[in-house]
């Protein structure tokens, strides 16, 4: 499986951006897809995830009524519109894919995911 995330950018306080993830490959084998963000000196954090086949949804508290998560199953594709954002969002954003949707505490855990894409860096300036 290969991901391919892109859409980041600069951006004002206040403004949004849309991100995307080009999955390719076995994505078959893939039940949830999910949004990571690391900052600079911090660890990699959990933003949101999506069931591949529910449509399922979950954010991190950060991010939740800002962030929606949604997919395109025909262009095997998953999008994070962000909206209001603050500086505090400046981040890299990686997306992420697993077999099975997670629940729980598997949510947050990088080793839930075992495909990732590149990266996309997001810059929120004040």
């Amino acid at each position: 499986v290969q991901l391919q995330a892109f859409g980041g950018g600069l951006v004002q306080a206040g403004g949004s951006l849309r991100l995307s993830c080009a999955a390719s490959g076995r994505t078959f084998t893939r039940d949830a897809m999910a949004w990571f963000r690391q900052a600079p000196g911090k660890e990699r954090e959990f933003v949101a995830v999506i069931g591949w086949s529910t449509g399922n949804t979950y954010y991190a508290d950060s991010v939740k009524g800002r962030f929606t998560i949604s997919r395109d199953i025909t262009k095997n594709t998953v999008y994070l519109q962000m909206n209001s954002l603050k500086p505090e969002d400046t981040a890299v954003y990686y997306c992420a894919t697993t077999r099975s949707y997670p629940y729980g505490s598997e949510r947050y855990s990088t080793w839930t995911y075992d495909y990732w894409g590149q990266g996309t860096q997001v810059t929120v300036s004040s």
